[in-house]
């Protein structure tokens, strides 16, 4: 079994700025790109990772795992957490949500199926929940 390798927070802090790639990185430390990829959350230098779980309630099979359903909850998703992401993909989500909503749909899952808009159930619309949770992160702070 191999020793841990210990890379430095400060010097991984200052190479990082400098806009070393995690290969590059992994090279001069002598681990992994993994390796730098764990010092690289230890020191708080990477994004905390989202958690769609309440937008994608389902295991999704991996042939549906890049659809725009897919996509859109997970774009909505995103944003309802604070993760800002390009006005297009912002746009292309909300449009796709609200027109689910206006046609009182709502989106079901299936593995061997994939994703169907389905009639919307008063108060369980998961649509709704996950619009009205991007919306909310979008609303400018109030003081």
């Amino acid at each position: 079994m191999g020793r841990k390798a210990l890379i430095d927070h400060d010097e991984l802090r200052r190479l990082t700025g400098e806009g070393l790639s995690n290969a590059e990185l992994a090279t001069r430390f002598g681990v992994s790109e993994s390796g730098v990829l764990q010092a690289k959350r230890a020191a708080g230098l990477s994004k905390p990772m989202l958690d769609h779980s309440r937008a994608i309630p389902w295991k999704l099979d991996r042939s549906h795992s890049q659809s725009g359903p897919a996509t859109n909850l997970r774009n909505l998703s995103s944003v309802a957490q604070g993760r800002a992401i390009p006005a297009e993909k912002l746009n292309t989500a909300l449009r796709w949500a609200d027109r689910l909503i206006a046609g009182g749909l709502d989106i079901a899952y299936e593995p061997e199926r994939g994703f169907q808009e389905v009639p919307a159930v008063a108060g369980r619309s998961l649509i709704e929940g996950v619009l009205a949770e991007a919306r909310k992160a979008l609303e400018p702070a109030q003081d």
